[in-house]
């Protein structure tokens, strides 16, 4: 369609799923993905944990909130007309920007090429309220122009942030942060956008999906290209079944219930949503954690190797507390299920302490936690 009045869209919409344009639009955030894992691993070989640590958070809070921002937007109000489609093209080139500057936000607080990248995104996002606005009424239009100037003060303040003095930007940026959680939660208090909850867990599983994969990625590029340069194997094999068997443990874990059935409202939704940047942090920092675990066993990474193996169990282990905590915890039944999965926690972050085969054991702690979570399953629904 060229053009359509831009209105809310029902939440009782049926068989509603993603996009092919959506589907476009979570690909090209790869990119921004696989930079943020690549600057950490360098972070994390060269010892600088901190630093690190700190400046994978802070780019990482762009690439998910820009997709979150965008996710929720299109399940109220996704036309598909012309200008839909044309918004977030520019959203995407936004995207592709921010990409481009992560290395030196990362590594020398540059945030210039990122708030640019963020300005071209957000400007369209802008116009898409703005829009949703015209084509409302009553609270939804009150609400949409609330999105619409939150978007613009908080963009106002990224670009402020470009002028601050340095050693103050971190600190800024954690207000600013601020600031954009609280945009849904003051834009939403007297009347909530119709975003559909099954398509919104379809988002998210989605978006799971790809950081797992570029785990995966990251991973196997890594301990190929240290085969090809070094006759490694009993060492790398180790840590290649482990990251595997951890990344097929992770999926079934998050796919294990249907998160649409607590999605009823947004006291329910915005903590879940906002808990993923967790989960999507996490998910993407196995993968790095998997290339430092193989650098140190060719000898390339500058730390021990109890930091080594701490760079993958802890995101495991934070990955699978909270898929717990936001979902999973709702459904178990009985002390047993629940255990399941903040036991596995602990007991992944203990298999750092296990030496050279850590990752491999982390793995079959995470395989072991799918099967007696299945088998608990079946008994209670065999009345067992």
């Amino acid at each position: 369609m060229t053009y359509v009045r831009m209105t809310s869209r029902s939440r009782r919409e049926s068989h509603r799923a993603s996009t092919p344009l959506e589907l476009f639009f979570d690909l090209c955030f790869v990119v921004a993905v696989a930079q943020a894992g690549r600057q950490l691993v360098h972070a994390l070989a060269e010892d600088h944990v901190g630093a690190g640590i700190t400046g994978y958070l802070f780019v990482f809070f762009g690439v998910w909130w820009a997709w979150m921002n965008f996710t929720w937007f299109a399940s109220a109000y996704d036309v598909d007309d012309v200008p839909y489609r044309i918004a977030t093209l520019v959203q995407i080139a936004g995207v592709l920007i921010y990409s481009a500057g992560i290395p030196r936000a990362f590594n020398d607080n540059d945030w210039t090429i990122c708030v640019l990248g963020y300005v071209v995104m957000r400007l369209a996002l802008t116009v898409q309220w703005l829009r949703a606005a015209a084509g409302e009424e009553g609270p939804a239009r009150r609400t949409a122009l609330t999105y619409a100037i939150g978007l613009l003060v908080c963009q106002a303040g990224w670009v402020a942030l470009l002028m601050a003095p340095e050693h103050s930007r971190r600190w800024l940026f954690m207000i600013l942060v601020l600031v954009e959680l609280l945009i849904p939660a003051v834009a939403e208090r007297s009347y909530q956008t119709h975003w559909h909850p099954h398509h919104i867990a379809e988002r998210y599983g989605l978006f799971t999906i790809i950081v797992l994969g570029e785990t995966i990625a990251a991973s196997t590029v890594a301990v190929q290209s240290a085969i090809d340069e070094h006759e490694a194997l009993g060492e790398l094999l180790p840590i290649a079944a482990g990251g595997l068997l951890l990344v097929f443990a992770s999926w079934w874990i998050y796919f294990a219930v249907p998160a649409h059935d607590r999605l009823r409202g947004n006291r329910e939704a915005i903590p879940w949503g906002y808990g993923h940047y967790v989960i999507f942090a996490s998910a993407a920092a196995i993968g790095a954690g998997l290339e430092v675990a193989v650098e140190h066993a060719i000898g390339k990474a500058h730390v021990s190797a109890l930091a080594a193996n701490l760079a993958v169990c802890v995101p495991a282990a934070l990955f699978l507390a909270f898929v717990w905590l936001l979902h999973s915890r709702h459904f178990k039944r009985g002390t047993a299920q629940q255990l399941v999965l903040p036991l596995t926690a602990l007991a992944i972050l203990a298999c750092a302490w296990t030496g050279a085969q850590a990752v491999l054991w982390a793995g079959l702690v995470a395989s072991a936690a799918v099967a007696v979570g299945v088998t608990l399953a079946d008994r209670e629904r065999s009345g067992a």
